[in-house]
Parts: structure tokens; C-alpha cells; sequence
């Protein structure tokens, strides 16, 4: 699923990100790009390897979601499961709860199911869609501490023909694992200079209240843009 990295400009859309866009044509939900591609798409470049393709789709519209892809075998997965809720395929009937992750994999590579329900890019699950709350026209990025960012600015139009997450969101996903993974940190250096006055603000703000390393580099005399 990786492509090979350049420090030159794409003037392509990148195979992964053109047939996630294509997969997602007439999908009438909101959707947007996540995760490592799209940090990539908003620097214009492919900074690193990727494995999967990160998707967010919202809860109350995941019945919509799974409609839209006929014969894809979907294998959803949440912190909070038995393992054993986690070996079957997700048939649309069973209500996903917020922060619920798909494994999809499509017809073409359709397969048995994987030995303990792990799915990985090799075997064909080349996107991964998490499913995520919409309060209202506000899309909930965490819910305790509450942290929320209207629709209109969270997701917004990318120059790689798929809709993206906001650069701050992108990051305040990025900061709230339990420790920091090079790429994340990586990712964070990429995007930095790209936040302006107020999204620089509003995610020192949002992970102000967790607390970070990346706190300090936030602030209005720290990391310039």
C-alpha cells in the first residue's frame, strides 16, 4: 500500500489516496482523509511509508457507509470488545460504537477471516475507516475531556481529491496516544509550520488539557511557522 517517498513535490495523486477517493465516489456521507496520507496531502509531498489508507466516517451514518461497499469484508475492532467480538465480519447490523475502527478489505482480495482477527495491509485490508462522533455540525474529537471542532473547519478540501481533516485535528489525534511514535512526532514537525494564529491556538488549547511534550512547541513564541 506504501509508495515511494520523495522530497520533491507530487504532481499525481498518489495511487492509494486516487482509489480510496474513487471507492468513496457517491458515498453521501461526510467522510474525510485521516492519519499519515493525509499529513502528506496537506505538505503536497509523500513524506514517508505508509501501510493502510485512515478514514473517518461518523457513527450515526456507518449503516450508509456499510451499503456503500458491497461484497468488502469488514472487520470492525474497539478497545473495549472480547476478543472473540472481534473474529467475525461486520454485517451491518451490529450498532458501532464511537471509536470503533473498520478493517476493509475489498472483493478482490476478500479472503477468510484472519488467524485472531488481525488484519493487516499485506493481506489485502488497505483501509481503515474509525468511526467518529458528530454533535450537531461539531465533530467530536474527544469526548472527556470534551474537545470539539466545527464540521465546516474540521473537514475541508484537499488538493488530492478527497476531503481531509483539518491540520490541528489531524495533530490532536496525533497527541493523544499514551506515548509519542516517531511518525507522530514526524508528523507533528511537518505540519507545524502550516498552522496559523488560530489553529495553532486551538490545539494548544485542546492539548493543554491532557497535557503534552508538544505543549511548549505550541505556544505563541514557540516553533515558528
Amino acid at each position: 500500500m506504501s509508495t515511494s517517498v520523495s522530497n520533491e513535490p507530487v504532481n499525481s495523486i498518489p495511487e492509494p489516496v486516487a482509489r480510496l477517493a474513487e471507492v468513496m465516489s457517491g458515498y453521501g456521507a461526510t467522510w474525510s482523509l485521516c492519519g499519515g496520507w493525509a499529513v502528506d496531502a496537506w505538505i503536497g509531498k509523500v513524506t514517508r511509508e505508509h501501510g493502510d489508507v485512515d478514514v473517518s466516517v461518523f457513527a450515526h451514518e456507518q449503516r450508509a457507509l456499510f451499503e456503500h461497499l458491497p461484497g468488502w469484508q469488514l472487520l470492525a475492532h474497539h478497545a473495549a470488545w472480547e476478543p472473540s467480538d472481534q473474529e467475525v465480519w461486520w454485517d451491518g447490523r451490529r450498532r458501532l460504537s464511537v471509536a470503533t475502527h473498520i478493517h476493509a478489505r475489498s472483493a478482490e482480495f476478500s479472503g477468510p477471516m484472519p488467524a485472531g482477527g488481525i488484519a493487516n495491509a499485506e493481506d489485502g485490508f488497505n483501509m481503515e475507516f474509525y468511526v467518529d462522533a458528530l454533535d450537531g455540525d461539531e465533530w467530536v474529537l474527544n469526548s472527556e475531556p470534551r474537545v470539539g471542532l466545527p464540521l465546516r473547519q474540521a473537514v475541508q478540501e484537499s488538493n488530492w481529491a478527497a476531503p481531509i481533516a483539518a491540520p490541528e485535528a489531524l495533530l490532536f489525534f496525533k497527541s493523544r496516544g499514551k506515548r509519542i511514535r516517531l511518525r507522530d512526532h514526524l508528523d507533528f514537525e511537518a505540519l507545524r509550520p502550516l498552522l496559523d494564529d488560530e489553529q495553532r491556538g486551538w490545539l494548544r488549547d485542546a492539548i493543554a488539557r491532557a497535557g503534552h511534550p508538544w505543549l511548549a512547541d505550541l505556544s505563541p513564541k514557540g516553533g515558528g511557522r
